[in-house]
């Protein structure tokens, strides 16, 4: 359990520091009270935690039900363990990362920082009403659940649950979350122009790999 907290924890916060919704919580705490939207985002990214390690989890369970129900001709397929899939994909996602590192600009910064401011303002397009504390709860958690939705935190999340134990994993991941939320909503203004995402990107991509390796080690 132990050692799939610490991968949460590292994995998480190393994809989620600096990512779009990183700086969709920057964009809200600079329009709206912090604390609400603070709330709601932390609300967002731990719902989508507790999803992802649910679906990681049902992953886990596919080699027996395959070992049951695959003609004997195709048994052999059960016999390829879930901790061997995770691995190729953490090695696959991290060499993705690296390579998308590579084609990153000087402009790449500025890019998800507009992507993410224009998706607070389309989001607040559809939040009419008054600035109330649970409006902005409820667009704070509605803008980072959707945005959050099929993002590589999200990819490593199901694959980390599908390998590693899921409370673990689930507490990690959301403290993680919560680290790089606090961090945008109390500090993000100050230190977002100081934040590399190709460097993230890199660091996010080459611990991908050294799980694909400790998995395979340890597994």
């Amino acid at each position: 359990m132990l050692e799939a907290f610490t991968a949460g924890l590292l994995l998480i916060t190393a994809s989620e520091l600096g990512d779009k919704t990183f700086f969709m919580a920057v964009v809200l705490a600079t329009r709206y009270p912090r604390k609400p939207v603070l709330i709601g985002v932390v609300s967002a990214l731990a719902t989508m935690t507790v999803l992802s390690v649910g679906i990681g989890h049902f992953l886990m369970l596919l080699p027996q039900f395959l070992l049951q129900h695959l003609p004997s001709n195709l048994a052999f397929l059960a016999k390829i363990t879930i901790q061997q899939v995770a691995a190729l994909l953490f090695f696959l996602f991290g060499l993705k990362l690296l390579y998308e590192s590579r084609q990153m600009s000087a402009q790449t910064d500025e890019e998800v920082r507009n992507e993410a401011a224009e998706a607070v303002e389309a989001g607040e397009r559809k939040f009419q009403q008054r600035n109330t504390f649970w409006k902005i709860v409820i667009e704070s958690f509605v803008l980072t659940f959707v945005a959050e939705w099929g993002d590589r935190t999200q990819i490593a999340t199901i694959t980390l649950a599908a390998a590693k134990n899921p409370i673990g994993v689930t507490i990690g991941g959301i403290l993680g979350h919560t680290i790089c939320s606090l961090i945008a909503v109390w500090g993000g203004k100050m230190i977002a122009g100081r934040i590399s995402e190709k460097i993230i990107t890199i660091v996010g991509g080459l611990l991908f790999i050294l799980f694909a390796v400790l998995t395979i080690w340890l597994g």
